[in-house]
């Protein structure tokens, strides 16, 4: 059940929209539309395991929604986390992922402060984006500071622990993300040692064509280079489409589409969290999306969620993260966001 006590009044309309909408609109439409059908590698629901379609299982598991604080990073640094946890506590949301850990201009928190300041608003820390890398060796990343990174995770009892740097420290050759891959897979050593899962968070730039090799595309690199036991993946939705936009061609013109979808079916195992972030499709756009609140857009997440969570053993195994890089006014976004989430939720 939901632990939001009334309907946003907007949904109805939104609901609406998307129902007349579908998947996307404009030149991407094909594409996205590709993910109706489940790849044969993709399990196929048995009796036990309904599709989440309509069938008596809801989309969305119930404990599993969270929000990226990136989001509400405004909020946060002018009133703090405890004000901000109380809006997520309203607004049904089961988790929080960081992106940091201080509060700005609303001053210091321990991080024992932190996570029993969460906890008391039914709030899970599940996860945390840091640096990767910088010049700077006393730097917060991973290549500067990685026992101090792996402490304070434990500190606030995080599962996992990641990055949004893209894996480019070396360059866009084969090589050079073959080696960063070598660098993560030391990170993922170190972070299951403490009983956590390393993660990287991607952005449209991952699915981009190695310079050496315009064949290959940097994404499969990583993947393949990475240990799946040690290495994981945080899927950005809306960056993911945004890549397949981008990068649906190679540098000489030649065809190369793929469907983000096919990644996480063909390895749930490998992505324990996504961010739920949502577009309208606009091709005059860089990026081939305009970024909006979730439910807003074209992004079908009820098939995506679904998609993933009817897979058989996977129905807990992912969080689910709302995010928005720019929200016009952030408590309406997570809020707004949260109340779609959940109506996929009860409408099964």
């Amino acid at each position: 059940m939901s632990r939001i006590s009334q309907t946003d009044p907007e949904l109805t309309h939104r609901l609406t929209r998307r129902g007349m909408l579908g998947v996307a609109a404009g030149a991407t439409a094909a594409a996205l539309l590709g993910a109706a059908a489940t790849p044969a590698t993709a399990a196929e629901p048995t009796a036990a395991e309904p599709t989440a379609a309509g069938r008596g299982r809801p989309v969305l598991p119930p404990g599993r929604l969270g929000i990226q604080l990136y989001s509400l990073r405004d909020k946060v640094s002018t009133l703090g986390f405890a004000p901000v946890f109380a809006e997520l506590e309203k607004y049904g949301y089961d988790e929080v992922e960081f992106a940091g850990y201080t509060q700005g201009s609303a001053g210091p928190i321990t991080l024992a402060q932190l996570k029993r300041l969460a906890r008391n608003h039914g709030l899970t820390p599940i996860g945390s984006h840091v640096g990767y890398y910088a010049d700077d060796p006393n730097a917060y990343t991973f290549a500067q500071n990685l026992t101090k990174i792996l402490d304070d995770a434990q500190a606030l009892g995080l599962k996992h622990i990641g990055t949004a740097s893209g894996p480019f420290r070396y360059g866009s050759t084969v090589d050079a993300w073959k080696r960063a891959a070598e660098e993560f897979n030391t990170y993922g050593a170190a972070a299951r040692a403490r009983g956590m899962k390393f993660y990287q968070h991607n952005h449209s730039d991952e699915f981009s064509f190695a310079t050496d090799n315009p064949k290959v595309r940097l994404y499969d690199v990583l993947l393949a280079e990475t240990d799946p036991d040690l290495v994981f993946l945080e899927m950005d939705i809306f960056w993911a489409y945004a890549g397949q936009f981008r990068f649906s061609k190679r540098p000489d013109g030649s065809a190369a589409p793929f469907e983000p979808l096919d990644y996480v079916l063909r390895q749930p195992h490998r992505y324990p969290l996504f961010h739920v972030k949502d577009g309208v499709s606009d091709p005059a756009n860089q990026f081939g999306y305009r970024m909006v609140d979730v439910g807003d857009g074209d992004i079908d997440y009820q098939k995506f969620i679904s998609a993933v969570t009817r897979l058989h053993g996977e129905r807990l195994a992912h969080h689910w993260q709302t995010e928005h890089d720019q929200p016009t006014e952030s408590f309406t976004f997570a809020r707004r966001s949260s109340s779609y989430l959940h109506s996929l939720r009860e409408k099964c």
